[in-house]
C-alpha cells in the first residue's frame, strides 16, 4: 500500500503535495539565544564562508546552503543548533514564560527542548522525559552544548510520570511531541516509508493517547498543553484529540503562526470527530516548503 496515496482526500493539491515529499529538506538552523543573538550568529556564518537566507516565517530560523551544519564552528559553540522549520512550531505555541515550570514530555534529543529554554530565557524548571536511554544521551549532550541551566532531565514514561519526583503537584504548561508513524519526515528521510502499515498506526495512536491524557492531567487549571506530530494520519492526530477531549477536562483553542496551514480534519474514512477538532492546523509539504506537520493547542480547563 502507498502510505501518502490514502491522503488524496485531504488535498487541494495531490500532484504538488507528491512533489514536495520528494525533494529533500534543506539545511536548517536555529539560533540559540541562550549563548549567541541571530546578528552575531549572521556575523560568524558570514566569516565562515556559509550561505544563509532567514527562514520565511521565523527569523531565528536560518537555511543555511551546506549539507554539513553541524561542522560549522558556531554549531560547535553551540551558537545554533539543527531544527527542522516546522519543528520550530511547538514551542512558539506553547509560548513558555521564563516563571514557569513547563514539561517537555518526550523530549529526546532535544531541539525543542533547547527552543523551549531559549524562550523561556534559561530560567524557570523545564522539565525534559524520554523512556529511551539512547535518545537521551544525545539530549544530554545537546543541552551542555548549547548552555541549558534551566533542565532536568529524567528517564521516565511520561504516562506513568509523576511530578512527585519533582515535590510539585502540577506544571504550568507541557508539550506532547509524541512518537509516531512520521510520514512528515519523508524530505529528510527517504526511508520513512519502508516499514509503515496501518497497524503501527493504529498502534502507536494508543501510546499517543496515553502521553497526551497523561499531560492534561498534570497540568493546572488555566495551563497550556501542545500536541504535535510529524504525520499526516488522522487517527495520530485528530482522532488523539477527539479522545482526549471525551476523557480530560480541556479545551483546543485556536492558535497562530505565520506559514500556510489548513484546519484540521473533522472526519475521516468512517470516523466522526470532535467539531473543534478544526482549531488544530495541518503543516502540508507543498504550501510550506518543509516537512509535514500537525499541531494544536489544549487549554486545561480552570
Amino acid at each position: 500500500m502507498d502510505p501518502l496515496a490514502r491522503y488524496e482526500p485531504l488535498l487541494d493539491d495531490y500532484e504538488g503535495f507528491r512533489a514536495a515529499c520528494e525533494r529533500p529538506l534543506p539545511a536548517v538552523v536555529r539560533v540559540n539565544g541562550i549563548k549567541a543573538d541571530r546578528e552575531r550568529v549572521r556575523g560568524a556564518l558570514d566569516e565562515t564562508g556559509v550561505g544563509w537566507h532567514a527562514d520565511q516565517w521565523h527569523p531565528d530560523l536560518l537555511r543555511l546552503e551546506t549539507d554539513a551544519p553541524g561542522n560549522t564552528w558556531p554549531d560547535v559553540l553551540g551558537w545554533i543548533h539543527g531544527q527542522e522549520a516546522v519543528s520550530a512550531i511547538p514551542p512558539v505555541v506553547l509560548d513558555p514564560s521564563p516563571s514557569e515550570t513547563v514539561w517537555d514530555t518526550c523530549a529526546a534529543p532535544g531541539s525543542k527542548t533547547a527552543q523551549l529554554a531559549d524562550l523561556m530565557d534559561d530560567r524557570g524548571l523545564l522539565v525534559a522525559t524520554d523512556d529511551s536511554l539512547g535518545r537521551l544521551a544525545p539530549l544530554r549532550s545537546n543541552a551542555e552544548r548549547l548552555g541549558l541551566t534551566n533542565l532536568a532531565v529524567d528517564r521516565a514514561d511520561a504516562r506513568h510520570f509523576s511530578l512527585d519526583r519533582l515535590g510539585i503537584d502540577a506544571v504550568d504548561a507541557a508539550l506532547v511531541d509524541a512518537p509516531c508513524s512520521g510520514e512528515g519526515t519523508v524530505r529528510k528521510n527517504p526511508s520513512a516509508l519502508e516499514d509503515w502499515s496501518e497497524s503501527f498506526v493504529e498502534g502507536i495512536a494508543g501510546l499517543q493517547k496515553g502521553l497526551l491524557t497523561r499531560a492534561v492531567q498534570a497540568t493546572r487549571p488555566g495551563g497550556t498543553v501542545v500536541y504535535s506530530t510529524c504525520t499526516f494520519a488522522p487517527e495520530e492526530n485528530e482522532a488523539v484529540l477527539d479522545h482526549v477531549l471525551a476523557e480530560a477536562d480541556c479545551r483546543l483553542v485556536e492558535f497562530d503562526v505565520p506559514l500556510p496551514s489548513v484546519p484540521g480534519v473533522t472526519a475521516w474514512r468512517d470516523a466522526q470527530y470532535d467539531p473543534t477538532v478544526e482549531r488544530a492546523q495541518r503543516f502540508w509539504p507543498h504550501q510550506t516548503e518543509a516537512g509535514g506537520f500537525f499541531c494544536a493547542k489544549l487549554e486545561v480547563a480552570g
